[in-house]
């Protein structure tokens, strides 16, 4: 997967009055906006915990911290738990509903043992009042943790070296170097009874922990494990396993989501237990193929390990917006995220046929996040996406939603970008769909400069919704007077299992045209001008505007580029990303299996062919999609063809943005540039 992450802003329901608008949005305004995430309702269905991130210029950072609504059952104002920017988050309650438990970073001057030392501890507060008291004091910081619905239990993880036994053991333990292996990360788990205080070890299996879930009683523990933490063993080897107590762990059968898998290559996450600690459910996301829920149920001869049926319909995956895509109702249904044509919503389905659970019929266009209330899921509560901004929302089985929170009231008067979703005949006839965005006072008829914003993945979509993304240009664009495409090209999600798998053995190719045939499509309307077209994206789409600058004869001119942590060389990627499964899957093996399709799909012998002025963003610490790609194809612009050029390397930055200075850098270049090359082209 190459994507990065996106600060999404969710909708105002239909009931809500439309306000008066009448501030025009500025790159500043992007570090107003509060995140709101990770809502959790207490287990009297009366409050409901959730997390909230801002930005601030002291650090230069966004992080989270811990809020509480009152009062579900009406309207009510959020109020803050946590104060001290210690990115607080991962809510859980306690059973009573008098505790809440969560994960933080505090940092208290000159403290260097935990838990005031900014390592990741579990914390715990009264939800009435109070300070955050310390649950954990360990050395280094957990790595997750969860607590039993029954609520005697807390388990959580750490992380330990482990050195395996082999003939050059000692000579790596003499040497100190950093090795390839021998030296490995691995996890251990503890059990906390949080009612007596007392801790014991329960897993210890020389294998690391990347995610785990307890079931209500505290006696099971089904965990997402891998021989080491590195992606490569994760995308392709890693695999559920049960502790259960007073016995070993064990491994229920593989088959379903590796062997018989459409590829075996998957991503596992997202691991939750029935009430009942007989079933599992886990997500297998994948590159190249459509999402998939898989179930483990207990039987007498062992767990039967089977795929979730699916009718027409397809699971978030990559594209998933907030939390779990899947939960629980009951011991035979699951209330799964799923996705179709831009639009995120949930649906119940049951393993027994026959759904018992009916969700309120007024859910918002984009349901980017459910929480069910009651036992019936008959009320629940939403973070719903659409075309505005964001609301905490509930909806019951009688009269409208509610709206529990607007954490981002100041962009009430905000004049906002129109945004649909449109459609266009590709090439070879396929029906292709994407997300239009268009200036709050475009007028039909007008030919505007035309910005292709293109999304990661890419096995992923760009939502129809109101966004506002650094990486790929939603909303601050729109509001400085450009027409923007968004398309869901071949190999996106939302579009049918065939759309999503059409891009394996094709890249560079079927969904390059796609675009194209998207950018015709505007231009034919009218709404774009075909002689002033920029293109920009991040990560995979990076990748597709390097793709696109390095094509001949396009059927528009292509005035300006914006390429963001995009792979030039297919090979480089396939050996220095930190996921080569991904070239494997959309190549259909490794470089000396398939040395031509490498070939075709890198832009690298075609570079030759750039006359696009290219602006040029990556971070320096990026494992994903390394600098390389990107000084590579600053080297061949600067140097050699002398084709107007910045590079721009974010010290210490990962594969998405994390920095405010960053984030405000990338905006504010990208406009310039565009204004420069695109927008005032002759």
């Amino acid at each position: 997967m190459r994507s990065a992450v996106v600060l999404l802003l969710l909708a105002v329901p239909a009931f809500a009055q439309e306000p008066t608008r009448t501030h025009a949005v500025t790159v500043d305004d992007y570090f107003t906006l509060a995140g709101v995430a990770q809502i959790a309702v207490s287990p009297d269905g009366k409050q409901v915990a959730y997390t909230e991130a801002r930005w601030d210029k002291a650090d230069d950072l966004r992080k989270s911290d811990l809020w509480v609504l009152d009062q579900v059952r009406q309207a009510s104002s959020g109020r803050r738990l946590t104060f001290d920017r210690a990115n607080d988050r991962n809510p859980k309650w306690g059973d009573d509903g008098k505790v809440l438990y969560f994960l933080g970073n505090r940092k208290r001057e000159g403290e260097k043992k935990p838990p005031y030392d900014g390592s990741t501890q579990v914390w715990r507060i009264n939800p009435a009042g109070g300070d955050p008291a310390a649950v954990t004091r360990v050395e280094g910081g957990v790595t997750g943790f969860d607590v039993a619905a029954g609520g005697a239990y807390l388990f959580y993880s750490v992380d330990k070296t482990h050195h395996d036994e082999d003939d050059f053991a000692k000579l790596r333990a003499k040497t100190k170097a950093d090795y390839g292996h021998g030296v490995r990360k691995v996890s251990e788990v503890y059990r906390l009874n949080v009612r007596k205080w007392r801790s014991e070890k329960v897993v210890d299996d020389t294998r690391y922990v990347r995610e785990f879930s307890a079931s209500a009683d505290g006696r099971r523990l089904g965990m997402i494990t891998a021989f080491d933490d590195t992606v490569v063993k994760s995308e392709g080897e890693s695999r559920v396993d049960v502790w259960t107590e007073g016995g070993k762990v064990v491994t229920p059968p593989t088959e379903a989501y590796r062997a018989k898998a459409s590829t075996p290559n998957a991503w596992l996450g997202d691991v939750e237990w029935s009430p009942d600690g007989k079933r599992f459910a886990f997500c297998l996301i994948f590159d190249g193929h459509p999402a998939e829920v898989v179930v483990g149920t207990e039987s007498s001869a062992g767990w039967e390990v089977a795929l979730l049926e699916r009718a027409g319909w397809e699971v978030v995956g990559y594209g998933r917006a907030l939390g779990t895509p899947i939960q629980w109702l009951g011991t035979d249904e699951l209330l799964v995220q799923t996705e179709k044509a831009g639009r995120v919503g949930v649906r119940p389905v049951s393993l027994a046929k026959t759904v018992r659970h009916a969700l309120p019929a007024n859910l918002p266009d984009n349901v980017l996040a459910c929480a069910p209330v009651d036992d019936d899921a008959s009320t629940v509560v939403t973070i719903g996406g659409g075309l505005s901004m964001p609301v905490v929302t509930k909806h019951g089985p009688k009269g409208p939603p509610v709206q529990l929170l607007d954490p981002n009231w100041q962009a009430a008067d905000w004049k906002l970008p129109t945004v649909k979703h449109v459609t266009w005949k590709a090439a070879d006839g396929t029906e292709v769909g994407g997300v239009l965005e268009l200036p709050p006072d475009y007028k039909a008829g007008t030919k505007l400069p035309l910005v292709v914003g293109i999304h990661g993945g890419p096995t992923t979509s760009t939502k129809d919704a109101v966004e506002f993304d650094p990486h790929n240009g939603r909303l601050y664009f729109a509001v400085n007077g450009y027409a923007v495409l968004f398309p869901n090209y071949r190999g996106s999600t939302g579009y049918g299992d065939k759309f999503v798998r059409d891009l394996i053995g094709n890249e560079n190719n079927v969904e390059v045209n796609d675009i194209i045939a998207g950018v015709q499509h505007l231009v034919k309307e009218g709404i774009a001008d075909g002689d002033r077209v920029g293109v920009m994206g991040w990560s995979n789409g990076g990748y597709l505007t390097n793709c696109l600058i390095t094509r001949k004869d396009l059927p528009f001119k292509l005035r300006a580029a914006s390429s963001g942590a995009g792979i030039v060389d297919s090979v480089a990627e396939w050996g220095f990303n930190d996921e080569p499964a991904y070239p494997k899957v959309f190549k259909k093996g490794h470089p000396w299996e398939a040395a031509d399709e490498y070939k075709k799909t890198s832009p690298t012998y075609a570079l030759g062919n750039v006359t696009t002025p290219t602006l040029i963003h990556v971070g320096g610490n990026d494992v994903r999609c390394p600098p390389g790609h990107s000084r590579m194809l600053y080297r061949a612009l600067k140097e050699y063809l002398k084709v107007p050029t910045e590079l721009i390397e974010y010290p210490g930055e990962p594969h998405g943005l994390t920095k405010m200075s960053h984030r405000k850098a990338k905006m504010e270049w990208d406009l310039a540039w565009f204004e420069k090359y695109l927008k005032n082209a002759k």
